[in-house]
């Protein structure tokens, strides 16, 4: 079979983060046999190879090369509201993204297209869609809702791109919830996560006492990670919060933040306020291939999502739990599919520090029950979340609904 995937982020050079667990499905796929093309706009920091095991095609949208803004984790303000550059450049990018897409489709004929957020790539994805008789998927990774629901016109074509679509896929159920109020068919959604690659993130001590020296933590404290964009849907200042709270105060433990973004500046004010800035290192984005020993340093991830705006469960639950670690999380953004509570981990409210005190008092009290449900999560990666069964989920949709819906000839004169 072969797979069209359209994306706006794709990792560009080595170590880059934007849009990893894309790359990892598609790279899944192919190792399953699939062929697998993905469409993808131009960025001047391409430094990689177009050709492998999946065939990368990037388009251009504008001149000179430089002013390739959109995508690539730049697109929106705290994931809140777009960009101002992105409303100038965004009729170039889906015109451009539409032609490439319909030229090489064309040539290549996929059996099924698989866009990854709705607006761009949902709608790039229904134009060919309706062209060309492609069954189309329209995955929701996360900040779809907010950018569909801009506007009137944004709107519009993202409802074109539901009804366009013969299956829709979320990783949460708040994710969906959001995108049915704008018109998506509830009927058409399957929840499917984003995996992790248990071969390339499993349980290592090699490096971890280098590491720790390294960053200077405090003999013997228990270590909290929080990893994602520091944007306020992934609720980080709740961890603060929480660690300000007197039974956490008393404990020896530190978080490590990784991660940048437009709240970084606003938290680490915040942490002083709270009086627990020196319980805390900011390391900043850490490259791919070195993300693994940070997973493998931390006694416990803490994902304390919020639900405003909706968000998709993070793939570093997953990436956690394969390296044999519990995870903390809230009880919003798909952390529910991953996590079993009091099995690999904890769920509390969302927004509750207190509540988030109180779990993590109990991981840092009890060394054997973290170990329990961190070999619990490695082996609910191995059975169940991990690449190879979620690839499978998504070939398993694509063959049915590429053998329910033949091309239309009419397809083969546009």
């Amino acid at each position: 079979m072969h797979i069209g995937v359209l994306t706006h982020n794709y990792p560009r050079f080595p170590g880059d983060f934007s849009g990893t667990f894309v790359e990892a499905l598609c790279e899944e796929f192919a190792a399953q046999g699939q062929q697998v093309t993905v469409w993808a706009p131009y960025d001047p920091a391409y430094k990689r190879s177009l050709q492998g095991a999946v065939n990368l095609q990037l388009y251009r949208y504008v001149w000179p090369d430089q002013l390739h803004q959109l995508g690539y984790m730049r697109t929106m303000q705290s994931d809140l509201n777009l960009r101002l550059n992105t409303y100038l450049l965004s009729p170039a990018l889906f015109a451009a993204g539409i032609a490439a897409v319909l030229r090489q489709a064309r040539v290549n004929r996929p059996d099924v297209l698989h866009a990854h957020w709705v607006l761009p790539n949902g709608f790039i994805g229904a134009v060919a869609s309706r062209l060309l008789g492609i069954p189309l998927i329209v995955s929701v990774p996360g900040s779809d809702a907010q950018v569909a629901g801009k506007n009137p016109l944004f709107r519009a074509m993202a409802r074109f791109a539901f009804n366009q679509a013969s299956l829709l896929t979320a990783n949460s159920a708040e994710l969906r919830e959001s995108v049915v109020q704008i018109g998506a068919d509830s009927r058409k959604f399957d929840l499917i996560l984003y995996g992790a690659d248990p071969q390339a993130l499993r349980p290592e001590v090699a490096g971890v006492a280098e590491l720790r020296a390294r960053l200077a933590l405090p003999p013997a404290a228990t270590v909290f990670l929080c990893v994602g964009r520091m944007v306020y849907k992934k609720g980080f200042d709740f961890l603060l919060r929480a660690l300000a709270e007197p039974m956490l105060r008393e404990r020896n433990v530190v978080a490590v933040m990784i991660g940048n973004g437009d709240q970084k500046s606003e938290w680490q004010t915040l942490a002083r306020q709270l009086g627990v800035a020196e319980r805390v290192q900011w390391v900043g984005n850490v490259p791919k291939d070195e993300i693994g020993l940070y997973y493998n340093l931390a006694d416990v991830l803490i994902n304390p999502s919020v639900s405003r705006p909706a968000d998709g469960l993070n793939v570093c639950v997953l990436d956690a739990m394969s390296c044999g670690k519990p995870v903390v999380g809230s009880s919003v953004a798909g952390n529910d599919l991953a996590i079993v509570d009091g099995e690999t981990g904890l769920i509390v409210p969302e927004q509750d520090a207190t509540a988030l005190a109180t779990a993590l008092v109990t991981l840092v009290d009890n060394a054997e029950l973290r170990g329990r449900m961190g070999s619990a999560a490695r082996v609910r990666i191995e059975e169940e979340l991990g690449w190879p069964h979620l690839a499978r989920r998504y070939i398993e949709h694509f063959q049915k609904l590429n053998a329910a819906a033949p091309r239309r000839k009419a397809a083969k004169r546009i």
